[in-house]
């Protein structure tokens, strides 16, 4: 017994004294504060706030059927299933934590029923003030206050802080020893973010995108708005969305990011960088002709006009404007992988941009000599913008380098982090990737730009007194084995064209009403967004030419509904004849930019269908080019004179029938 004692005296003293400390010594975690999130301009986005949690520590002297009834009441579990948490408590003799984020109306509910082992405990919880806005892009924070998706995960070491300890000398009851050992080791709290965003631009793209979504009755939709210049990201909106305070109630495919996560093909808006590709090297200008016929065979396969007539003869500068598949087709092919594939690497397409988000998709680009059967007719149909994919973000970085003098920016959301007191501790400069074509390229492709909206498919995306270039695109979805119905439509472009502030790209899937044109559905959204952000950001607008003469010059009205259609002309001193039955404008003669005498009738052809409406072609022959001009433009047809005095030959001869719209060549001889 003597030598027991001197034992425990003696030799385990110390190990015993530890013992009795740590049951009197029990550390506790102090949680930091999370860093707060901030638009451009300082508007909060994300903060950490005190929320409470409820945290059980056994007690016998509960009752555990009444405290689950109470406690039901307050919290999102029924009574049997927090009484059976409290019973495998009473066989575990564990702390457990039985629900967080509280109301504080709830916890003081709570506090006032006073039952044994229950604590009501104080941490940050993350908050976001402003609901569902910019949701896909600040991402989620978890109920232990950790980064789980988006920004939120990306930056979390710099958000998260460092937790604190605090050391209190308690008794056997839990209650703090008076004069006791105490030990406080403050936390850390995170850093906060400012990013590229600006709320007010962010809410202009929310809400039309809603908008959109829900007239075209599309799957899901985004638009993207970039400043060129430097690769900053503006507004990045995804629909359906998402409350990241509510997240759990959402479907998690709600959450995706897909204007960087998922892949599409980009269809006709992909045109742009064809044309970059030709016009730097040389092939292809404003004046080179091509034919474009229904289709065009190639490679064992075959590529179809986006016309089902094609458009005849048609100069590249048209092929343009009509938004014409042959002509880039035959591009692509003349280019060959070899020359067209490093343009597209160099745009940025079949890589990661590097912007500061996780998650970023690749994107789909065959590189040369990987296919190995059909490359020409892959290339070919690439030329146009099928059989690649890529994500939206890839198709508004491209096209931001076209509008910035070749040069491809890093996108990028987070500007700048400071701390807590609002010291600089990391900003972010503009970085370049690639000069992907030259500055004179960029330059006569934004004009070929500009005309494909004043003058061609992209009509609907102008906006009054500020020039805009841009594309349009209605792209085919694939299917196993093929294409099936389903349409993409977007539209991509920027403004103003000689100085360009925004780039903007919509985006709408699967689109389940008639017409899914991208100029007819995804042109407006861009317009109506450009215009208000543009007005926003302050940037001033030009006054419209009034012909000097008392001529009337012919406005774009391709792909406006008829009535919007009716009363551009009016206001341009013109009238309507109707060539077919239909609702929405696919083509006009003359055509836009054409100056002629006031209360002139404009001939529309709408679109309807498979069906083309066909016009058997007048004798031309002995006619004055002025005789010629007013024939075939009351047949809703088009002419390319070649010498002068009159006509001798045409092309196609008397009596073809052709479609609405085809250009009739005529020679003039004196």
């Amino acid at each position: 017994m003597i030598g027991r004692l001197i034992y425990l005296q003696l030799w385990s003293k110390a190990r015993y004294t530890n013992f009795a400390k740590a049951q009197r010594l029990q550390p506790a975690t102090i949680d930091p504060q999370r860093g707060n999130i901030y638009d451009r301009n300082y508007e909060l986005l994300a903060r950490s706030v005190d929320a409470y949690s409820i945290h059980v520590i056994p007690s016998s002297s509960r009752d555990h059927r009444q405290a689950a009834e109470q406690l039901a009441l307050y919290v999102d579990l029924s009574a049997d299933e927090i009484e059976a948490r409290f019973l495998e408590q009473e066989e575990s003799q564990t702390n457990f934590w039985l629900t967080r984020k509280l109301s504080y109306e709830a916890a003081a509910k709570i506090r006032e029923l006073n039952i044994p082992g229950i604590r009501l405990i104080t941490r940050p919880q993350r908050f976001y003030p402003q609901g569902s806005l910019a949701a896909h892009v600040l991402g989620i924070a978890g109920i232990d206050n950790q980064g789980l998706e988006g920004l939120e995960y990306h930056y979390d070491e710099y958000l998260s802080g460092t937790p604190g300890t605090m050391q209190v000398e308690k008794d056997a009851v839990q209650r703090r020893i008076p004069g006791g050992y105490e030990n406080l080791i403050p936390p850390v709290n995170g850093h906060d973010l400012v990013l590229t965003l600006d709320s007010v631009i962010q809410y202009i793209a929310e809400k039309e995108l809603k908008s959109a979504v829900t007239a075209s009755e599309s799957e899901a939709g985004v638009i993207l708005i970039m400043r060129p210049k430097t690769g900053e990201i503006l507004a990045n909106a995804v629909y359906p969305t998402f409350d990241p305070n509510n997240y759990q109630s959402y479907p998690t495919t709600y959450r995706r990011n897909i204007a960087l996560t998922d892949l599409y093909e980009p269809g006709s808006t992909f045109k742009i960088f064809t044309a970059a590709a030709a016009i730097d090297l040389g092939i292809a200008n404003a004046e080179r002709e091509f034919y474009s016929g229904p289709s065009w065979s190639v490679g064992g396969g075959s590529v179809r006009s986006s016309n089902i007539y094609g458009h005849g003869r048609i100069n590249f500068l048209e092929a343009v404007e009509k938004s014409d598949n042959i002509a880039f087709a035959q591009l692509s092919v003349e280019m060959g992988p070899e020359r067209f594939y490093p343009y597209l690497a160099n745009f940025g397409f079949g890589k990661k941009s590097g912007i500061d988000f996780p998650g970023e998709a690749v994107g789909i680009v065959p590189k040369p000599g990987q296919i190995a059967h059909g490359e020409t007719l892959q290339w070919a149909n690439i030329g146009f913008g099928q059989g690649i994919a890529v994500t939206p973000l890839q198709m508004l970085m491209a096209a931001c380098a076209v509008a910035n003098n070749g040069t491809v920016m890093r996108p990028y959301y987070v500007a700048q982090i400071r701390d807590e007191n609002g010291k600089i501790l990391k900003t972010t400069e503009p970085q370049v990737l690639s000069q992907a074509i030259k500055p004179e390229t960029a330059e006569t492709l934004t004009e070929y730009l500009v005309s494909a909206v004043n003058n061609g498919s992209g009509s609907r995306a102008r906006v009054v007194g500020i020039e805009i270039a841009g594309k349009t695109g209605t792209a085919e979805v694939p299917t196993q084995g093929g294409y099936g119905e389903d349409r993409v439509a977007s539209f991509i472009g920027f403004g103003p064209a000689e100085d360009p502030e925004i780039a903007v790209l919509v985006v709408l899937y699967r689109p389940q009403i008639e017409i899914r044109y991208g100029g007819v559905i995804a042109a407006p959204v861009f317009q109506s967004v450009a215009e208000q952000v543009l007005d926003y950001l302050g940037i001033p607008r030009k006054q419209t030419k009034v012909a000097a003469d008392g001529m009337a010059v012919v406005p774009n009205v391709r792909n406006y509904p008829i009535a919007e259609a009716e009363k551009i002309l009016k206001e341009h001193r013109l009238t309507a004849n109707y060539v077919n039955e239909g609702t929405i404008v696919r083509d006009q003669i003359p055509s836009p930019g054409s100056r002629v005498l006031p209360h002139t009738a404009v001939n529309l052809v709408f679109y309807s269908g498979s069906e083309a409406v066909l016009v058997e072609v007048p004798s031309l022959t002995g006619k004055s080019m002025r005789d010629v001009s007013t024939i075939l433009n009351d047949l809703g047809l088009q002419f390319r004179a070649s010498g002068s005095g009159i006509a001798s030959s045409q092309m196609p001869e008397p009596g073809a029938r052709v479609p609405v719209g085809t250009v009739i060549e005529v020679k003039f001889q004196p």
